[in-house]
């Protein structure tokens, strides 16, 4: 049977350092779970048995804290998941939930941390990762609570555009009480401010579609915070 992973763009990518043995070994021990959107691929407090990448759809990571469940951040494809406890703490330190419809490449942990020990350029590709997911988590956080609310969801209607979907038009795939909860603040508060953004001819929104009609003015928000 085909090694599917040899061939796939994902592995030629974000493998690309593993040697011909190297990949035909990770192909022959990983398997391949479609998620619906809304159903959870990782629970917070599970014990972690394997690396999951990220082949296709867009998750949400979020953790729940004392008093509520808080959203940390959005990863799109072609990502690696549950980086963390490859080389630390085996449980699982938060949830991840599938917010489109998701391929996910379960990698069994074993395998690939013996990767990480033979081949040296895999390993430090993997500490690359590692860092840039917590420079992008400390960014956020930053964003978060130093900004004010226009400023928060003008970045995550920027993000949204540039970033996860590559176009001015797209359909929310958060609801406006998970961008509050993304942003730190009420649906309420979200609803008002996209109002305003729409009556100022920044977007065009008609229910979960957006369409973001004034780029500059939309930056310009995001930058003056």
């Amino acid at each position: 049977m085909k090694n599917e992973c040899i061939d796939c763009p994902c592995i030629v990518k974000y493998f690309r350092t593993l040697n011909k043995c190297q990949a035909e070994e990770l192909g022959n021990n990983h398997v391949v779970v479609r998620f619906k959107k809304g159903y959870p691929i990782i629970k917070q407090g599970t014990f972690s048995t394997n690396v999951l990448f990220l082949r296709k759809g867009l998750v949400k990571i979020h953790i729940t804290g004392p008093y509520r469940e808080q959203i940390v951040r959005l990863i799109k494809r072609p990502s690696y998941l549950g980086l963390p406890t490859t080389i630390g703490d085996k449980i699982n330190q938060y949830s991840i939930t599938a917010l489109l419809d998701c391929e996910v490449c379960f990698i069994d942990l074993n395998i690939f941390n013996r990767m990480l020990e033979q081949n040296k350029d895999f390993s430090n590709y993997i500490l690359l990762e590692l860092c840039r997911s917590e420079v992008e988590s400390f960014r956020h956080c930053a964003n978060r609570t130093q900004k004010q609310l226009r400023g928060n969801l003008a970045d995550v209607l920027i993000d949204f555009s540039e970033n996860i979907f590559e176009s001015n038009k797209f359909l929310l795939p958060l609801s406006q009480s998970e961008i509050g909860n993304l942003v730190d603040t009420t649906r309420e508060s979200v609803c008002r401010v996209l109002s305003e953004f729409m009556s100022d001819g920044i977007i065009r929104m008609e229910g979960k579609k957006i369409e973001i009609l004034n780029t500059r003015s939309l930056k310009m928000i995001s930058q003056n915070g």
